[in-house]
């Protein structure tokens, strides 16, 4: 397989057997085959509250505004490809008169070990590194599009405030500190935004809304010479044009996750070196409301896995993510709270 190119696959097809040596990863939305030299994404068939992936006709446009949006900062997409079947074969690409049952995102399969990630859980992260990766994050925000898509109390309100969905899993698996972390967050968002809706709207007004990645985390980076950035949001707009410094915020406290507390310093320091994200000193406060805000998602997304799976090990797992998360929330609420007379 790894003589194939990608015009090869097109037109000859891989076959079942082709894949005999490669993985399978999944997602709550897709499928990602990792074969030898490629990696093939493949959106399942679900609608959820966020997007629609029901149709083949919007998986295809889907998998096409993909290969797009990513394109703008990485060169590992290479192609959007049919999923056909033949005779019980499965097959990506190969003859049009084949029938297509599905479609797939093609990319340059990347080394694992070279994940953001991966790295960080070995401590194998170099300041040199970050400076690089800040640097190219910066360039794409500076060139990015901006958006004016007014700012909403209601919907901010609403985003922060779905923890609640979680507080009875908290306080029945985790302990009714976690309760309490989450109505006393609830409390404090509400405040923020009532205090700050001015500013969050002067900020789309003076173009610090664009259309960025939207999904700035450690598992989406690759740490070469040269960063790799991937799998931005394509299926939802809203996700992906925000402010800029929500989504320096996701990166920043993500490393702060792994207790890289210096790394997330030396990122934004070079970043803001590089592109003026702070116009204002209250901005320092939208940054922290925007950390504690990823944390949230994070910590519900993995309160609502454990409640999904049944699977012992995997249920630890995401009960001791929800759990660190929730602590880093709380922590950035402190925080602000101890800085209230700055705002």
């Amino acid at each position: 397989m790894e003589e194939k190119d990608v015009h090869d696959i097109a037109w000859r097809g891989l076959y079942a057997n082709d894949f005999i040596h490669g993985s399978l990863e999944e997602t709550h939305i897709s499928w990602v085959i990792l074969a030898k030299g490629f990696a093939f994404k493949i959106k399942k068939p679900v609608r959820l509250s966020f997007l629609d992936f029901s149709t083949l006709a919007l998986r295809k446009k889907l998998c096409e505004k993909e290969l797009m949006l990513n394109r703008r900062f990485s060169n590992i997409y290479l192609d959007v490809l049919p999923v056909r079947k033949v005779q019980g074969q499965w097959i990506i690409g190969g003859p049009s008169d084949m029938h297509t049952v599905d479609y797939c995102v093609v990319m340059k399969r990347m080394a694992t070990a070279k994940r953001l990630d991966k790295l960080l859980q070995k401590n194998a992260v170099s300041v040199v590194s970050l400076k690089t990766l800040a640097a190219d994050i910066a360039l794409f925000h500076n060139n990015a599009q901006q958006t004016f898509r007014s700012f909403s109390i209601d919907t901010g309100s609403s985003i922060f405030n779905d923890i609640e969905s979680v507080s009875e899993f908290a306080r029945d698996a985790l302990g009714i500190r976690y309760h309490e972390i989450i109505r006393e967050s609830i409390e404090w968002s509400d405040a923020f935004l009532t205090r700050h809706q001015g500013r969050l709207q002067q900020r789309i007004d003076s173009g610090m809304q664009r259309d960025v990645h939207g999904d700035l985390h450690s598992g989406n980076i690759f740490l070469y010479t040269k960063p790799v950035l991937f799998d931005c949001i394509e299926f939802n707009d809203v996700y992906r044009q925000i402010d800029v410094l929500y989504e320096v915020a996701f990166l920043c406290m993500d490393l702060e996750r792994f207790n890289q507390w210096q790394l997330a310093d030396v990122f934004l320091t070079e970043y803001v070196k590089r592109f003026s994200a702070f116009q204002q000193p209250e901005d320092y406060s939208l940054f922290i409301y925007f950390k504690s805000l990823r944390a949230n998602i994070r910590a519900k997304v993995h309160a609502e896995q454990c409640r999904q799976t049944h699977d012992t090990h995997e249920q630890q797992y995401h009960r001791d993510e929800a759990a660190k998360y929730l602590k880093l929330m709380a922590k950035y609420v402190a925080r602000k709270l101890a800085y209230a007379h700055h705002d």
